[in-house]
């Protein structure tokens, strides 16, 4: 076997052992989202725990400053996380997509109109956004999945814009254009089969950002008001008792890093398995 072949060999081996471990990372903490939904140790804001107390049979993971279960605030925060990721996402998705798509169209001095517009949205930051818009409405989950999902659609629509272009640029758009194919239907036949495996991929990064944004609005106090125990906020409520009670800070760290790693493992694994260029480099 020479080298070539070799390489060859392997690298699909890898990419599905990236693509396997996101997946595991990612769905464990999905499953206790769901468990979430369903059912709680505890109740959100029961503090008959007493206060920094250690874990033990009626407290697996013990209680915060407040005397709230830790475990069932790490619960409730995945499903918090799972639905600010994607919200924004789904978001993004909808709205940019369609502008991306309508930008995608546009020629001369409205192309590059809508390509600095596209790029002031993109350098407007996502925590002004969300500032904004809770003073607008108020500082619920909801304000915050709203902000960081207008924030991203810029990209996406970016993203969507570029990709929808070079498309359009190939010869069999002209072909299905000659033949009297109409503008929406070689969108649908032609352009959104060609571009969607690139969009999945940036659209499973942008749900990693999406958690990370989310718990930086609730650290800050403008995610999900208490008793919703966001990751973001438990953080920040486990400041001053991190040298006596570490786990408090420690415990959703850990999970939000594991769910960021994960989801990004996934996007690089499904870049490997769905963009025809890069299966055709390995080949």
């Amino acid at each position: 076997m020479n080298p070539t072949e070799r390489t060859s060999g392997t690298r699909p081996e890898r990419r599905s052992a990236t693509l396997l471990v996101g997946c595991v990372l990612t769905g464990l903490i999905a499953v206790l989202a769901l468990v979430s939904v369903l059912w709680l140790p505890y109740a959100a804001d029961d503090t008959s725990g007493g206060r920094l107390a250690g874990p033990g049979a009626g407290h697996l993971l013990g209680t915060d400053k407040l005397g709230r279960d830790l475990l069932t605030q790490l619960m409730t925060g995945s499903r918090i996380a799972f639905e600010a990721g994607l919200g924004s996402v789904l978001i993004a998705a909808a709205l940019g997509g369609v502008l991306g798509v309508l930008a995608a169209f546009a020629q001369g001095w409205l192309d590059d109109t809508v390509s600095a517009f596209l790029d002031i949205l993109i350098a407007f930051p996502t925590l002004l956004l969300a500032m904004l818009i809770v003073a607008a409405r108020s500082a619920t989950l909801g304000s915050a999945v709203l902000a960081i999902g207008l924030a991203q659609s810029a990209v996406v629509a970016r993203l969507v814009r570029i990709l929808v272009k070079r498309v359009l640029a190939q010869d069999y758009i002209t072909a299905a254009r000659t033949s009297g194919t109409s503008w929406p239907r070689t969108v649908v036949g032609h352009v959104l089969p060609n571009i969607w495996p690139t969009l999945v991929v940036n659209l499973a990064l942008q749900f990693g950002l999406a958690v990370l944004a989310e718990a930086g609005l609730s650290y800050l106090g403008l995610g999900a008001p208490p008793p919703n125990a966001s990751w973001g906020r438990m953080l920040q409520e486990a400041q001053a008792t991190f040298t006596t009670a570490p786990a408090g800070a420690l415990a959703p760290g850990i999970l939000l890093v594991l769910l960021v790693i994960g989801v990004n493992l996934v996007a690089d694994g499904l870049r490997d398995t769905l963009d025809p260029a890069t299966r055709r480099r390995h080949a």
